[in-house]
């Protein structure tokens, strides 16, 4: 009895096991996602289930890269590069992402904020360039501009819907931000 459940307990380890990664794993991983240019003096972080993040690597062209994979309803590869200045930015969103129930709620959380000044506030013109699929080999990347409270007249950008180039999306609130389309 007790090898059988020596042997029991191995089978349930040794797949966590396997699919831990190392840092440097996770380094690599984040930098994939990252601009060619950048991803050099890209910094890394892996972030903590209370909503901090540990440096994994340290950067100095202000770009932040990090694995979403595991996260939600995310794909199987998922990276998101952006600036460094958005760290408390996606800090909120993650926190206020594990605190809704749903979608609605989410929204709610994060309209509540912006109205009574507690929203992180993203970097104006910083990319958020995420990229996500099955794997590495077939992900597409999703680009964004942040534009916090951007309009139609501010940024010169149509409203997203029948465009064929940039729009913006969420105009005039904190969540604005230019879709830029995908190449691919």
């Amino acid at each position: 009895m007790k090898k059988r459940f020596c042997v029991f307990c191995a089978m349930l380890f040794f797949p966590m096991a396997a699919q831990a990664q190392t840092d440097a794993e996770i380094v690599a991983r984040a930098l994939a996602g990252a601009p060619a240019r950048a991803s050099e003096d890209a910094m890394v972080v892996k972030w903590n289930a209370d909503h901090t993040y540990v440096t994994l690597k340290e950067g100095s062209n202000g770009w932040v890269c990090y694995d979403r994979s595991g996260e939600g309803r995310r794909p199987a590869y998922a990276v998101q590069c952006t600036s460094a200045a958005n760290l408390d930015r996606i800090a909120q969103n993650r926190r206020f992402a594990a605190e809704a129930a749903d979608r609605p709620a989410l929204q709610a959380m994060v309209a509540e904020a912006a109205a009574n000044g507690r929203r992180a506030v993203a970097e104006y013109g910083s990319m958020w360039l995420a990229v996500n699929g099955p794997d590495q080999a077939s992900a597409r990347p999703h680009t964004t501009i942040a534009v916090p409270d951007g309009t139609t007249a501010s940024t010169g950008f149509p409203a997203c819907g029948d465009v064929t180039g940039a729009c913006i999306m969420a105009a005039g609130t904190s969540e604005a931000h230019l879709m830029v389309p995908t190449a691919r």
